[in-house]
């Protein structure tokens, strides 16, 4: 695990999870890191750069780029374009960007109890710098899979402060949001 992203987490825990329409109020929001949720291609490269003038962090959400491929090669271009990260719930994927000394966030899904565990044997294979818990008010899920030493990010449906310490409270060291109001707290 990267020590600065581990300690970006703890001196700022909240990430702007974003997609277009939000990028620029990220780059200038008090956020160290920045979740891109709709990379394209086309901007990828700049969206980075603008990130790093800021002494921000970038982690790419991989499955959902466009025009970048799932493989070696997208993990490689993204690793190229000065990416600190990428993002996927798929194993093969964290274990790639991780051959190539990439952090990773490895998403996983708490749908219900069956999934959860499900999701902890994914883990296991994958072995990702970071678990991001969704939805991230599941807060039992996030202080079960704690346990595994692995630092735990809550995301999804987050939109109060209260929700924000409780993740934190259970064990997550940070929480992604989209709520540009919680950006700020």
């Amino acid at each position: 695990m990267d020590k600065r992203i581990y300690e970006c987490l703890v001196d700022c825990p909240i990430i702007s999870a974003v997609r277009n329409d939000m990028f620029e109020e990220a780059v200038n929001s008090p956020c160290k890191l920045v979740f891109l949720l709709d990379a394209d291609i086309l901007n990828i490269k700049e969206r980075i750069e603008k990130l790093h003038s800021q002494n921000k962090k970038a982690f790419v959400h991989i499955d959902l780029a466009s025009g970048i491929g799932k493989d070696s090669s997208g993990i490689e271009f993204l690793k190229n374009c000065g990416a600190d990260g990428i993002i996927s719930t798929k194993i093969g994927v964290i274990r790639i960007a991780k051959e190539k000394g990439m952090s990773t966030v490895q998403r996983i899904f708490a749908l219900d109890s069956q999934g959860v565990f499900g999701a902890i044997d994914s883990v296991k294979q994958a072995n990702p710098d970071f678990i991001e818990v969704m939805p991230g008010i599941a807060f039992k899920v996030v202080e079960r899979i704690s346990v595994m030493r692995i630092p735990v990010i809550a995301g999804g449906l987050i939109d109060s402060k209260a929700e924000v310490f409780s993740a934190l409270d259970v064990g997550a060291i940070a929480v992604s949001t989209g709520k540009k109001e919680l950006w700020y707290m």
